[in-house]
């Protein structure tokens, strides 16, 4: 069977979309993977299907793997190429909502940019300390749709992305499913910079959407940052994130971003 795809392009983090609304395609993990694959398939971060909402909570639903074949909860910069792809393909309005493994979403476009209201976020746990190899860490961290450990380096350039961002990833603190691990530099109040060893991934991606926000949300409590924070990543972008406080937590956390279509094609599965 041939299956039509659409290549998409968040931040840097980029995705491969498909109609699955007639349930044409099992997208089992194996499948996932080898789409996401950079050498023998279309290449991406992860890979969405768009279904119907069976639940009757939302106007549409996804149906989401990341680029190791591993399910995913939730993703911001996703849900916003997601956003994008509903309303080309099933000519959705400007606002709509979708459902996700870690809830409702609802979504805004204006153009090439969409602001895509998140999941309210778990706890915000500060100042924990780990154990590493090269000694104490001291971290951050909060549930975004998915699990985020923050740590504030000096220079972002120059942060062990790779090496620490792996051992933290599966720490036994964050075990048994791990967590995502976010370098965040402060350019400036209210700005700041983040590097993103994604779960799934296994390795630093251009952008992470719940990572950014994740980044944004830690920044705001411990230096005060008013919303919104704008966030540089990786890839060069620039995203947004907004939120109202909310005792020790936060309400109405937004983020906003281009969401951009890069190609077409199809290919044998």
């Amino acid at each position: 069977m041939r299956l039509a795809f659409t290549k998409m392009n968040g931040a840097g983090n980029d995705f491969v979309l498909f109609d699955n609304r007639e349930g044409r395609v099992h997208l089992t993990p194996e499948l996932a993977a080898r789409l996401c694959d950079r050498h023998a398939g279309v290449g991406a971060d992860g890979i969405m299907g768009l279904i119907p909402c069976r639940s009757g909570r939302a106007d549409w639903a996804w149906e989401f793997f990341n680029s190791d074949g591993s399910a995913a909860e939730m993703c911001g910069n996703g849900a916003r190429c997601f956003a994008r792809y509903v309303q080309r393909i099933a000519g959705a309005a400007d606002r709509f909502t979708f459902e996700t493994a870690a809830g409702v979403v609802g979504a805004q476009l204006e153009g090439d940019q969409v602001t895509v209201d998140l999941t309210p976020p778990g706890p915000v746990r500060l100042d924990e300390t780990l154990q590493l190899g090269s000694g104490p860490e001291r971290v951050h961290s909060v549930n975004t749709g998915v699990p985020h450990a923050v740590l504030f380096v000096p220079d972002a350039d120059q942060a062990m992305v790779s090496s620490l961002g792996r051992e933290i990833r599966r720490h036994a603190h964050f075990a048994p499913r791990g967590t995502n691990v976010n370098f965040v530099q402060i350019l400036e109040p209210g700005f700041i910079r983040v590097r993103t060893y994604e779960r799934g991934v296994e390795g630093e991606t251009l952008a992470c959407g719940t990572g950014v926000t994740a980044a944004a949300l830690i920044s705001a409590r411990l230096h005060g940052f008013a919303s919104p924070v704008k966030v540089r990543v990786q890839g060069g972008g620039q995203l947004e994130v907004s939120f109202q406080p909310e005792g020790a937590g936060f309400r109405q956390v937004r983020l906003k971003g281009p969401a951009d279509f890069v190609f077409e094609g199809s290919l044998e599965v």
